[in-house]
């Protein structure tokens, strides 16, 4: 999205550099990631940089009021999904924008879902390197992060967050067969850097209000801390899980991220948003009239795993077929611009803002950020796994 240093990058590319960053990062932990990983970088300019952040901040005006809880009372429509022992902020943060064109052709970020979730905040940290490591002419004073944030307070940011003064043998990043999800090669960045246990759910040892795990040397270790990355929706799908613990049970344990914020910082919380940096949306069961432009609009489940069910060639049959209507969100398009010069065709860009509530300042802060680049008509690595410069990435900013 910067000309010269687009048109620098391009020419330095080459195949070679490529894998040799990829066989790099997998030989960090010997693991080959699932997804793909995109063959470039994203250089951010100023003004979109600033535009991000009034979008953020916006967002996050709506999610700090007062009774935003009321508000997105009705995101737990069954009781199961609830987990005692709420905290008042959400942990984590992801706000995901489309870069589009403006009337005027100015670059402009368009939010397309948000999740009350962690994301991949040591991978990400471990791709930006490795971007800067193989190939050249990456500014030194453009950054992963903002605010002066340098890649050392990132990181100890984090490790102040999620294990802070407890022992980290008593803080586990909790999964579902971790090993096998396609985002692990973050589980083990984390590991390695925290040095905290990641644990699949069925694996916990619950002892009426205690959960335990049992370590490499056969002893059991009490949980203080959960670092939770279970998607509700893939717990739903795995009725084969043998397991002790529960969600809805009570339990003396510190959620670092609770599981309740990834219900409501999410689809729901779309239509309760405005602003230039927002699309327009609709609770599909409180929608007085049916748009009669629904070729501009997205049909989306509002709790769905890995983006399954989402809609993007709507009609009123479709809509009218609908059964619980209460789960799903009717949406506007967001037009995706195709504004990333590759060595064929120009590639559309989507940008995972990345968020902290930091416990020190007790305000919730832009940490990082994750990109994902498509040249298909959907943005996102699981459409595109054939594709060239197509993937996930990460974004340098310009100062």
């Amino acid at each position: 999205m910067i000309a010269t240093l687009r048109k620098a990058f391009n020419a330095q590319f080459s195949e070679e550099k490529y894998a040799a960053m990829l066989a790099d990062i997998i030989a960090q932990f010997d693991y080959t990631p699932k997804f793909k990983i995109a063959e470039t970088p994203v250089f951010i300019p100023k003004e979109l940089k600033k535009k991000l952040v009034e979008a953020c901040e916006d967002i996050m005006k709506v999610i700090d009021q007062p009774n935003f809880k009321e508000l997105t009372e009705g995101a737990f429509f069954k009781d199961s999904m609830r987990v005692p022992n709420e905290d008042d902020h959400s942990k984590f943060i992801q706000l995901d924008f489309g870069v589009c064109l403006d009337e005027n052709g100015n670059l402009t970020p368009k939010l397309i879902e948000l999740q009350g979730f962690p994301s991949l905040y040591f991978f990400q940290e471990l791709v930006g390197g490795m971007y800067r490591k193989h190939y050249d002419g990456i500014p030194e004073d453009f950054s992963q992060h903002l605010n002066g944030l340098s890649s050392e307070a990132y990181i100890e940011l984090l490790r102040t967050e999620i294990v802070g003064d407890t022992d980290p043998k008593q803080v586990i990043l909790l999964e579902i067969e971790p090993e096998k999800q396609a985002t692990a090669i973050d589980f083990y960045a984390t590991e390695a850097l925290l040095g905290i246990k990641v644990l699949c759910i069925s694996k916990l040892i619950k002892r009426g209000k205690q959960l335990f795990y049992v370590d490499d040397k056969g002893s059991e270790i009490q949980v203080l801390k959960i670092y939770n990355r279970i998607i509700f929706d893939e717990l739903d799908q795995r009725p084969d899980l043998v397991r002790e613990y529960d969600f809805k049970d009570e339990v003396d344990v510190e959620w670092i991220g609770h599981p309740n914020w990834f219900f409501r910082i999410s689809k729901y919380t779309m239509p309760l948003l405005k602003g230039d940096y927002v699309p327009k949306s609709y609770y599909l069961d409180k929608l007085e009239s049916i748009p009669t432009d629904l070729e501009n609009y997205v049909l989306k489940p509002l709790y769905s795993f890995a983006g399954a069910g989402v809609q993007i060639h709507v009609d009123k049959a479709m809509i009218d077929a609908v059964e619980d209507k209460s789960n799903y969100l009717l949406q506007e398009k967001v037009a995706y611009a195709p504004i990333i010069e590759t060595m064929d065709d120009p590639a559309k860009c989507e940008i995972r803002m990345m968020l902290l509530h930091n416990s020190k300042t007790n305000k919730t802060q832009i940490v990082s950020n994750l990109i994902r680049i498509s040249k298909g008509e959907m943005v996102g690595v699981k459409y595109n796994k054939d594709k060239t410069w197509v993937g996930g990435s990460t974004g340098f900013f310009e100062p």
